[in-house]
């Protein structure tokens, strides 16, 4: 390690920031166009792209806290990005304004006309309404910004003044963290996603949403890494160690959202149910099983057995070019399991489908790369930091 100086000089995809701003403010603008000529198509490709980042920022948020609950050496090299991307739930806040001004052409709850001809919809309208909705919404935030607002700022706090007695508020914290973070993307996905067809429901789809996300934020953290580890403070920190853990650890993630995703499909196939099975009749029915497919083969097989040798695990570009196919993938998952409850039975991409996803990425992006900036590279005052570093070596 080259001491603080190095560790907070700028980090080597600085020069994108800018760059991924107006990328990401240039595609949001000409989505905003196409929505004066199709504003339901814009809501609903918005709301897919806005699932995927959000989902990144809030599975960083949990990673972090993961390692702050059961330590490892592999968390110190990228707790930093985890907490950049933590730091970017506020813009994702504003982001959601969006999709509480489009509501009612989102979700068909939203519409008092569909609900007034459905028995359905009026049984479960005391829940699902847009009042409520905004109301959970700015509950699920206020949590989500609560524990990240804390994280950043002890662990700010171990920069300047080091000791185990943050490493153990933290560990605390992040304790009580998890919890709530599995109770609010619970409910979230349940608002945001499964009520886009709310004659349909799964006890699984949380968890689905909570694996999805745990895999595509650490996917996209390792990404990161390997794009930075050239340069000091990294070059001369992490080493194969450090990579064959966040490899073998990306591995558990893959499978276990490949685990969920074959639970939930196995238990309605075998339940046969009329009303769970329409889920997965419009999702592997004209055209959308092409789709299926491919997050099948490209999402779990090939990634599973890209990782399995630890020789690839130790290969810095092997494993950022698999994160990088996992990030792009859940993409596609999420997109997958959304957009088939407006497409009428056949798979239909707008140019908005694809618009949309750049333009909040690259707003997201530009802010988590101006977040990562403003602060050293490496957590320098953990207590864990020397031996970390003699773990990397060998």
């Amino acid at each position: 390690m080259n001491g603080e100086t190095d560790v907070a000089a700028p980090h080597a995809l600085e020069r994108f920031q800018r760059p991924a701003l107006f990328l990401g403010a240039g595609a949001l603008a000409v989505c905003a166009i196409g929505a004066f000529f199709a504003p339901a198509q814009f809501f609903r490709s918005y709301l897919s792209a806005y699932l995927f980042w959000t989902g990144i920022a809030l599975g960083c948020m949990a990673v972090a806290m993961l390692n702050h609950v059961t330590g490892g050496a592999w968390g110190l090299p990228i707790r930093r990005p985890l907490e950049s991307a933590t730091r970017t739930l506020p813009l994702m806040l504003l982001l959601f304004l969006p999709i509480l001004f489009g509501a009612r052409k989102i979700y068909e709850w939203a519409d008092p006309a569909r609900v007034a001809q459905d028995p359905v919809l009026r049984h479960k309208s005391l829940y699902l309404n847009v009042p409520f909705f905004s109301i959970r919404a700015l509950l699920y935030f206020g949590a989500w910004l609560g524990f990240a607002y804390f994280l950043n700022r002890w662990s700010r706090e171990q920069d300047a003044t080091g000791g185990r007695a943050i490493s153990r508020r933290l560990q605390l914290l992040s304790s009580a963290g998890l919890v709530a973070y599995g109770l609010t993307v619970t409910f979230a996905s349940i608002d945001w996603a499964m009520s886009l067809e709310p004659h349909w429901f799964s006890t699984m789809y949380g968890v689905l949403f909570i694996a999805g996300q745990g895999l595509s934020a650490f996917a996209f953290i390792v990404v990161v890494l390997v794009l930075l580890s050239d340069r000091a403070p990294f070059a001369g920190y992490v080493g194969p160690r450090h990579y064959h853990d966040l490899g073998k650890l990306m591995l558990a993630f893959v499978m276990f959202w490949a685990y969920v995703s074959f639970s939930q499909y196995l238990i309605i196939w075998a339940g046969n149910l009329p009303e769970e099975i329409p889920w997965y009749l419009r999702r592997l029915q004209g055209g959308w099983g092409w789709i299926g497919l491919a997050i099948l083969l490209f999402h779990f097989v090939l990634p599973f057995l890209m990782l399995l040798p630890a020789s690839a695990n130790r290969n810095p570009r092997v494993l950022g070019a698999v994160a990088g196919l996992v990030v792009f993938m859940q993409l596609v998952n999420v997109f997958w399991m959304t957009q088939p409850a407006f497409a009428g039975g056949r798979l239909r991409i707008h140019w908005m489908d694809l618009l949309a996803p750049i333009g909040v990425g690259g707003v997201w992006f530009g802010a988590f790369l101006w977040q990562l900036g403003r602060r050293p590279l490496l957590p320098l005052n953990d207590p864990e930091m020397q031996q970390a570093a003699v773990h990397g070596a060998h």
